[in-house]
């Protein structure tokens, strides 16, 4: 759940990049933190295990401009994709507050895709929280592939299995070239903020420097 810093006059708001194993979160995060300046983004932190790893680093985006004269942290993070390591995704989940979900546009991982996301549904049932109410937005990685001759699933396909009514913001990208990912992370980042701006609100305008 976002956060208030009184001293520094900032609002936390967290977003995790969640997907099936070798997806492309990790390199989604590597690509967004080597775009930006170190004015804005703050230490990539990496914690690894034997076969995956988490990230983290945190930005200001200053698009967004402040909150009741509060500033944006915006804090992004990624989940291990093995399924060995799903107590490590809850742990990362705690007090998320928007998901980009990135699905591997791999014809051979179309299962994988949608046993990741009913998994990223499952934890957030058991933190209480419904995913329908959760900022959530799609990326379809890997379409860069297409040039190699990988198989790959159609944006049609890919919503067929994961986004049927068409109800959440989806893109088509590649966390190798860039493509789509500053949309993705764009579009997430507003919801989010939009979300957690309606509940801080009451909070927000009590405290807002006069």
């Amino acid at each position: 759940m976002s956060f208030l810093d009184l001293s520094k006059k900032e609002v936390h708001v967290k977003i995790v990049y969640y997907g099936p194993g070798r997806g492309g979160k990790t390199t989604n995060l590597i690509h967004i933190h080597e775009a930006m300046t170190d004015s804005v983004r703050g230490q990539m932190v990496s914690i690894d295990t034997k076969q995956d790893r988490t990230l983290f680093f945190d930005f200001l985006p200053l698009s967004l401009g402040k909150i009741f004269g509060f500033d944006i942290r915006i804090q992004l993070f990624t989940v291990p994709g093995q399924v060995m390591y799903n107590a490590t995704r809850k742990l990362v989940l705690k007090g998320v507050d928007g998901v980009a979900f990135v699905a591997d546009s791999q014809r051979t991982q179309r299962e994988k895709n949608i046993e990741s996301l009913e998994n990223l549904s499952a934890n957030i049932q058991e933190m209480g929280l419904d995913i329908k109410e959760l900022p959530l937005v799609l990326q379809y990685n890997k379409c860069d592939l297409a040039e190699a001759g990988i198989p790959l699933l159609t944006p049609e396909e890919m919503n067929q299995d994961m986004n049927p009514d068409l109800s959440l913001p989806w893109f088509v990208g590649s966390a190798v070239t860039g493509e789509g990912v500053f949309e993705a992370l764009r579009e997430i980042s507003k919801s989010t903020v939009k979300t957690v701006t309606r509940k801080l609100m009451p909070s927000l305008a009590s405290r807002s420097p006069r």
